[in-house]
């Protein structure tokens, strides 16, 4: 669980982000219906579920702060991990559009020289930016946060495509360009967006988190001399941000187990930030049926 003081500063970047968002929708909006343009109303729709998606985070976060109950034992966690996940799919999904929108563009060349939908677009620019720019230092130590960022990141992005296809239609009259710069930003997001959806589908499905070394950690464990053997070792997400692990050590000897059990939580939370670690030590010697091998 993140600290109060964390919780707190989380909260703030989100309430600045949505209320920044929510701020320019309702410009676009009606310099959209004062211009007369679909695309702005449509942009406004587009940021509307980006702002949906900063919501998610945040439900997210409050949620991972609740504690456990009786059927909910580990709390609501991982519930980090599916807004994250429904961030990349959000974000796969704006992706789709963009890409169907530049094709008909590409057919069917719409003029983008109007300066209304210049000066907005740069105006999303600013705004997406500052709001990126909010989760950009936390978003590399938390999935939750990186899907925020990305969704600001890649609005700020289309905007930026919107302003300098509008510059180069009111110089050249190429109005082809709008959708080349689309389908080229389509293609940065997505490849961010891979990794976003691979790490929180892996978090999902209780895999090892990126930056754990599941050898390592065993090398660790078996460091110590009175290691025979482990077995079990599992190593998962909890949530985002907290990484539990279980894991059953045969030792040749019991003494000073609750120092050996200490000892194991104070390195491997050093060494790879696991913060929920149970160790079940039994009493034995190395068997054939308990190689290093086996997990």
């Amino acid at each position: 669980m993140v600290s109060s003081q964390q919780f707190q500063h989380k909260s703030r970047m989100f309430k600045w982000g949505i209320s920044l968002n929510v701020i320019f929708i309702v410009a676009e909006a009606i310099a959209g219906v004062t211009a007369s343009s679909l695309a702005l109303l449509a942009d406004a729709g587009h940021n509307l579920s980006d702002v949906l998606g900063l919501l998610i985070s945040w439900l997210a976060l409050w949620l991972s702060q609740k504690g456990p109950t009786k059927q909910r034992t580990y709390g609501y966690k991982s519930s980090s991990i599916l807004a994250a996940l429904a961030n990349a799919v959000f974000l796969l999904v704006a992706v789709g559009g963009i890409i169907v929108e530049a094709i008909q563009r590409w057919a069917h060349p719409q003029p983008t020289s109007d300066w209304i939908v210049i000066i907005v677009a740069a105006i999303g620019i600013v705004i997406n930016g500052l709001t990126a720019v909010l989760f950009m230092k936390d978003q590399h130590g938390d999935l939750n946060i990186r899907g925020a960022f990305m969704h600001m990141a890649a609005d700020a992005g289309v905007s930026l495509g919107v302003v300098i296809a509008g510059f180069v239609a009111l110089m050249t009259g190429w109005q082809q360009l709008d959708a080349i710069v689309s389908l080229v930003i389509a293609v940065i997001i997505l490849i961010g967006t891979w990794g976003l959806l691979r790490q929180s589908v892996n978090l999902a499905l209780n895999a090892v988190p990126e930056g754990i070394d599941i050898d390592q950690v065993r090398k660790i464990i078996m460091a110590d001399p009175t290691v025979a053997n482990v077995h079990d070792l599992h190593v998962w997400a909890m949530s985002t941000t907290e990484v539990a692990m279980t894991v059953h050590v045969v030792r040749t000897t019991l003494a000073d187990n609750n120092d050996f059990i200490e000892k194991m939580n104070r390195e491997l939370n050093q060494g790879f930030k696991i913060c929920h670690l149970t160790i079940q030590t039994e009493l034995g010697k190395c068997s054939p049926e308990l190689t290093d091998d086996s997990i």
